[in-house]
C-alpha cells in the first residue's frame, strides 16, 4: 500500500513523457492482492431471474393487442404437426390411427373455455417440463444464449425465442395443456402465471390419441374470443396461410328430419267415433305448442381455405386463382385485381410476394392520407406479422393490395414489429420498383394499343378493353401518380412518364408528356402548361392565344395537386416545365426585326405604362407590353417564381388559412397590355391629354378588374364602386345637365 501511494505522488510531478514508462507498473499494483501479494482472480456467476415477474413482462408488456395469442398457439400448433410430418416421411408408424394433421378451436361458452388442439408430435412429460416450464426457451435455442450472443437486430426467425405460449396468459387467468405423444402416457400441465405450474398423469388415459390441447380458462374481460365469428376473422388475419387445415367448432340451425306418419287400417265400424273424434282432437292440437322445425347442432368448420399461392410458380397459376386470391386478402368477394405482378426476390434479400392494383380505388384512399400505411400484409412462414407498415412501400402506393412473405426478416421478440436495417430498406427498394414496372406494364400495352390502332380500323371489344386499362388505372389512382412525383424524388422521372394530362390537343384522351415531346413545334424547348379549376374555362383563357396563334400544345391542369406535382417536376427529358401564366414569354421564333418593333411600341405606350402603374399603386409590381395576347385587351400573370393565380386561390382556402398573412400568399402582379386593342390605344391617348381625368381613371381601374377576373385571380374589394362610378358617369352623359330632382317630391 505505501509502495502505490509513493508511486501515485511520483506521478504527479513526473513529466508526461517519463509518466508513460511506469503506467504498465502502475497497473501492475492496482491489480496485486493486499493478501500475500497474489493475482486477483474474478469470480463468475450466472444471471438470475425472478420469474413471476418476468412472467409479467411477458404477459403485460411484451404484445400490445390481446388477439395474438390465437396467431402464437396456432403457431405452435403447425409446428408440431411440421415436426411429426417430417419424422413420418422415415417412419410412416409414427402416425398410428390419427392419419389427419390439423388444428380445432372448440370454444365453450358455458365453460367460459376456448380449446386449441392439433394432431402433432405431442409432448412427453420431460417435454412438457423443459419447453413450457423453462421461460423463453424454444425446442431449438435458448432466449437468453440468442441475446447474449448477438446481437439484438441479427435475431430473425420466428419461434426461436420460446416466448409465444405465453401469449395465452393475456386472457387466460389459468392454462391448462393436455398432451400425448408415441413414447410416452398422456399428461396435463397447468399453471395460473405465477411461479408454479404442476405436471400429472391424466386420470382420463389416452383421450387425444396423438397431439396437445391447450385449454385457456378466459378472463371476464376476454370472452369476446369465444365468439365464432371473432375467432374466425383472427385465424383468417393471422394464419389463413399456414401449411395445416384449422377448424373452428360452430353452432348450426338444421332442419328437423320429418318422421313418416305410421297409417293403421281401421275397422268401418270405427269410422264414425273417428269422425267424432277428430273436433276434439283438433282443439287439443291447437293447444299444444308446435314442434320447433330446426334444431341446433355443432359442426367443424373449415376457416383457411385460401391457399398461399405465392409460393408456387406464376406458370402454374390461373388468372381466376390470382382473381380469387385477390379477393381472400382484400376481404372483397366482388370487386377484381385490374393487374397484378408475381415475384421472387433472390440475393441479399429473400422474399415472394404477389402485388395487386385494384379496379376502383376506395372511397377512403386520402382519407387520413398521411397517417394510413400501405395495404400489403407481412408473412414470415406463412404467418401475418404486421398489416400496417409504412417501410416498405410508401404512402402514394398505398392502393397497392398484396403479400410479402420472407423467411429471414429481423422481428421484435413479440413478432409485431420489424426492427430498422439495410434488410428492410433492400426489400422497400424492390417491392416500389415491382410495383411501377406493374403499372409502366399497363402504360406502354396503352402505347401499344394506340399505335395498332392506327394501322387497323376495326378492334374486337377485348382489345378495346386492354387499350382502356391505363386510362381506367389513371381515373382511379391518377392522383397517387401526382403525389408521388412530388414525395419520391428518387424515383421522380419513372412516375413523371405515367402522368397523363389533358392539353388544348388531347380531346377526350389525356395525353402523356412524352405523347406531348413528340410532336413539339420546331424550336419549342419548354412544356407549357396552365391550371384552374374547369378545362372548359382554361381553354377560354386569353394566357392561350400566343400559344395558339403558334399551333402549341398547352396542358391544361385541374385538380388541385397539378401545379405542386409541376412545381417539384422542374422538368422532363430535357425539356423544361413552365406555367404559361407566369414569367416573361418567350417562343423562341422572334426575329431581330420583331425584337426591333417591339422595342419601338414599348416605347410609344411608356406613358400609358408609367400613367397606369402610378394609379394601381401596390396592386401591380409592373406593367408591361404583352407576348400572349393577340385578342384580349390585357392580362394578369405573376413572377416566373411567385404563385400564379391557381396556387393563390388554393393556399387561401385552406383549412387553417390565416387573413393575417394573406399579404404573403398573394402573388407580385404583373399588368400586360395588348398594344393592338383599340381600348389600349384609347388609354393611351388619354393618358397623354388628360392624366389627371378622374373617368379615365375609372376606366383603366375597372379594366384592370376585368382582367382580374379573365386571369383567374379574386377582386379587390372596392371593385364594386369603381363599377358603380363607370356607369354613373356614362348615364349622366346620356340625361340632361339640369339639377336632379328629388324622387319624392317628383312624385
Amino acid at each position: 500500500t505505501w509502495g502505490l501511494r509513493e508511486l501515485l505522488r511520483l506521478t504527479c510531478v513526473l513529466p508526461s513523457s517519463v509518466f508513460m514508462h511506469f503506467r504498465h507498473l502502475l497497473l501492475l499494483c492496482l491489480c496485486v492482492s493486499p493478501f500475500g501479494g497474489t493475482w486477483a482472480k474474478p469470480e463468475q456467476f450466472e444471471f438470475q431471474a425472478e420469474v413471476s415477474r418476468l412472467m409479467d413482462i411477458i404477459v403485460h408488456s411484451l404484445y400490445t393487442e390481446k388477439e395474438i395469442f390465437l396467431r402464437e398457439l396456432i403457431s405452435n400448433a403447425s409446428d408440431a404437426l411440421d415436426k411429426l410430418r417430417f419424422l413420418s416421411l422415415t417412419d410412416s408408424s409414427l402416425l398410428g390411427d390419427t392419419k389427419d394433421l390439423e388444428i380445432r378451436i372448440i370454444p365453450d361458452k358455458e365453460a367460459k373455455t376456448l380449446t386449441i388442439r392439433d394432431t402433432g408430435i405431442g409432448m412427453t412429460k420431460e417435454d412438457l417440463i423443459n419447453h413450457l416450464g423453462t421461460v423463453a426457451k424454444s425446442g431449438t435455442t435458448n432466449f437468453l444464449e440468442a441475446m447474449s450472443s448477438g446481437a439484438g437486430n441479427e435475431l430473425n426467425l420466428i419461434g426461436q425465442f420460446g416466448v409465444g405460449f405465453y401469449s395465452c396468459f393475456l386472457v387466460a387467468d389459468k392454462v391448462t395443456v393436455a398432451s400425448k405423444h408415441n413414447d410416452d402416457v398422456q399428461y396435463i400441465w397447468e399453471s395460473t402465471a405465477d411461479a408454479s405450474f404442476t405436471v400429472t398423469a391424466d386420470e382420463n388415459g389416452n383421450t387425444l390419441g396423438r397431439g396437445t390441447a391447450v385449454t385457456l380458462h378466459l378472463k371476464s374481460d376476454a370472452l369476446e374470443f369465444l365468439e365464432e365469428d371473432r375467432l374466425k376473422n383472427l385465424v383468417l388475419k393471422h394464419s389463413q396461410f399456414i401449411n395445416f387445415p384449422v377448424y373452428l367448432q360452430v353452432t348450426k340451425e338444421v332442419p328437423n328430419e320429418e318422421e313418416p306418419a305410421e297409417e293403421e287400417e281401421k275397422p268401418a265400424d270405427e269410422t264414425e267415433e273417428v269422425t267424432e273424434e277428430s273436433n276434439e282432437e283438433t282443439e287439443d292440437k291447437e293447444e299444444k305448442p308446435a314442434t320447433p322445425k330446426t334444431h341446433t347442432v355443432k359442426d367443424f368448420e373449415h376457416v383457411n381455405t385460401a391457399r398461399p399461392i405465392w409460393l408456387r410458380s406464376k406458370n402454374e397459376i390461373s388468372d381466376q386463382e390470382y382473381q380469387d386470391f385477390y379477393k381472400a386478402i382484400s376481404g372483397n368477394s366482388v370487386d377484381e385485381a385490374m393487374s397484378w405482378n408475381h415475384f421472387q426476390s433472390e440475393g441479399d434479400v429473400q422474399f415472394r410476394s404477389i402485388l395487386y392494383i385494384p379496379k376502383a380505388a376506395p372511397f377512403d384512399l386520402f382519407t387520413d392520407y398521411y397517417g394510413k400505411s400501405a395495404a400489403l400484409k407481412l408473412y414470415v412462414r406463412r404467418v401475418l406479422i404486421t398489416d400496417k407498415f409504412e417501410d416498405l412501400m410508401p404512402r402514394y402506393l398505398n392502393f397497392i393490395r398484396g403479400v410479402v412473405d420472407s423467411d429471414d426478416l429481423p422481428l421484435n421478440v413479440s413478432r409485431e414489429q420489424l426492427q430498422q436495417n439495410k434488410i428492410l430498406k433492400a426489400m422497400g427498394k424492390k417491392l416500389v420498383r415491382k410495383a411501377l414496372d406493374m403499372i409502366k406494364k399497363l402504360a406502354e400495352n396503352e402505347k401499344e394499343e394506340a399505335e395498332d390502332e392506327e394501322n387497323e380500323d376495326e378492334e374486337n371489344e377485348e382489345e378495346q378493353d386492354k387499350s382502356d386499362k391505363y386510362l381506367d388505372f389513371w381515373k382511379e389512382f391518377g392522383k397517387n401518380i401526382k403525389l408521388g412525383v412530388i414525395e419520391d424524388s428518387s424515383n421522380r422521372q419513372k412516375l413523371a412518364k405515367l402522368l397523363r394530362f389533358y392539353s388544348t390537343k388531347s380531346g377526350d384522351k389525356p395525353v402523356s408528356l412524352s405523347e406531348y415531346i413528340a410532336r413539339m413545334q420546331a424550336g419549342q424547348d419548354t412544356i407549357y402548361y396552365i391550371a384552374g379549376d374547369d378545362r372548359e374555362q382554361l381553354e377560354r383563357s386569353p394566357m392561350l392565344q400566343a400559344a395558339k396563334k403558334r399551333d402549341m400544345e398547352v396542358l391544361l391542369l385541374t385538380e388541385p395537386v397539378d401545379e405542386y406535382t409541376m412545381q417539384h417536376l422542374n422538368e422532363f427529358d430535357g425539356k423544361k416545365l413552365q406555367s404559361i401564366t407566369k414569367g416573361d414569354m418567350k417562343f423562341g421564333d422572334e426575329t431581330e426585326e420583331q425584337k426591333e418593333k417591339e422595342k419601338q411600341i414599348k416605347e410609344k405606350f411608356q406613358p400609358l405604362m408609367d400613367w397606369w402603374r402610378g394609379l394601381l399603386g401596390d396592386q401591380v409590381e409592373k406593367v408591361t407590353i404583352s407576348k400572349r395576347l393577340t385578342d384580349a385587351p390585357c392580362v394578369i400573370t405573376t413572377g416566373l417564381y411567385g404563385h400564379s393565380a391557381n396556387m393563390e386561390r388554393i393556399m387561401k382556402a385552406q383549412a387553417f388559412a390565416s387573413s393575417d398573412k394573406s399579404s404573403f400568399m398573394s402573388a407580385k402582379k404583373t399588368l400586360e397590355i395588348n398594344p393592338d386593342h383599340k381600348l389600349m390605344k384609347e388609354l393611351l391617348r388619354r393618358a397623354e391629354t388628360n392624366a389627371d381625368d378622374q373617368k379615365s381613371k375609372d376606366l383603366a381601374t375597372l379594366v384592370f378588374d376585368a382582367a382580374l377576373i379573365d386571369s383567374g385571380f379574386s377582386l379587390p374589394d372596392n371593385a364594386a364602386s369603381h363599377i358603380y362610378s363607370v356607369l354613373s358617369q356614362d348615364l349622366s352623359d346620356d340625361t340632361d345637365n339640369s339639377a336632379p330632382v328629388d324622387a319624392k317630391e317628383e312624385l
